[in-house]
């Protein structure tokens, strides 16, 4: 079944939790969508995991189009939502429309993402009436990671709770059609979950919120530079692939591969005419 925004909708509505995770290229993305995984985010963590910057901030439009476009191509049914890169959105409404109609157009994705709670619903408002579906992201929004002051779990006083709470009800009264929470206390988070009519997926939020979304490679442990607290390994697919890579290793270097029977044969008198 093709997931979109509005079946999304039906699934917070009937209390079935939604599976989110990112994805970075068709390969992966078509094992993904086989699996049955309701929506795939291309997030600009590519920019750490795929192109080995410190952080999200380096990543351009034309990195975001360039992994979406292939994304799509492995996606039939999984709703595909990509991330509106740091300075995309945040320098005027127009700039946000304009490059949020480039991610659809170029990248093909169905929806896209972006940073930031009150302040940023005008341009949350002004690309969904450009019939752009929008997911917002409140919390720890990796894009400011600067001005919060590194990656800190946030809404833990009265005040800054309060403060996510509007937030999330803004971003909803502006149009988006569902928003992550990251880095939020889970108590907090279930709070929020239960205000809204929209879908809420968390990361690092507890398993209140209506969805779950996770980096591929941390849930993998393909990523090593760091493992966030929130992080569970499903599968050691990093150790298997060095394992592999090492057995390749050893045998073209013994010899041994490619054996026989991964090598093509030509009839001997027509190398017998060669010499």
């Amino acid at each position: 079944m093709k997931h979109t925004v509005s079946t999304v909708q039906k699934q917070k509505e009937r209390g079935e939790k939604i599976a989110m995770l990112t994805a970075y290229d068709y390969s992966t993305a078509k094992l993904m969508d086989e699996s049955g995984i309701d929506m795939i985010l291309v997030g600009d963590s590519l920019g750490m995991v795929m192109l080995g910057y410190e952080d999200t901030i380096s990543v351009t439009m034309a990195d975001m189009i360039h992994h979406t476009a292939a994304v799509s191509q492995g996606t039939k049914d999984a709703l595909v939502v990509a991330d509106m890169p740091f300075m995309s959105y945040q320098t005027s409404v127009y700039d946000a429309v304009s490059n949020a109609g480039r991610l659809m157009k170029e990248g093909r994705c169905q929806a896209v993402k972006l940073e930031g709670g009150k302040a940023l619903c005008p341009q949350i408002k002004a690309i969904t009436e450009a019939s752009i579906p929008v997911v917002a992201h409140i919390g720890l929004t990796p894009q400011s990671v600067n001005a919060l002051g590194g990656f800190k779990v946030q809404g833990k006083s009265e005040e800054a709770a309060r403060k996510l709470i509007e937030d999330a009800k803004a971003v909803e009264a502006a149009g988006a059609f569902a928003v992550v929470l990251e880095c939020v206390p889970a108590k907090l988070a279930a709070m929020i979950s239960e205000m809204l009519t929209i879908p809420t997926i968390g990361i690092g939020s507890g398993g209140g919120c209506d969805g779950q979304v996770l980096v591929y490679q941390d849930m993998l442990a393909m990523f090593s530079d760091f493992k966030p607290k929130f992080v569970k390994h499903f599968a050691d697919v990093g150790s298997m692939m060095k394992s592999g890579f090492q057995a390749y290793m050893e045998e073209v270097k013994a010899g041994s591969f490619p054996a026989e029977e991964h090598t093509f044969r030509i009839d001997d008198d027509v190398i017998e005419k060669l010499y």
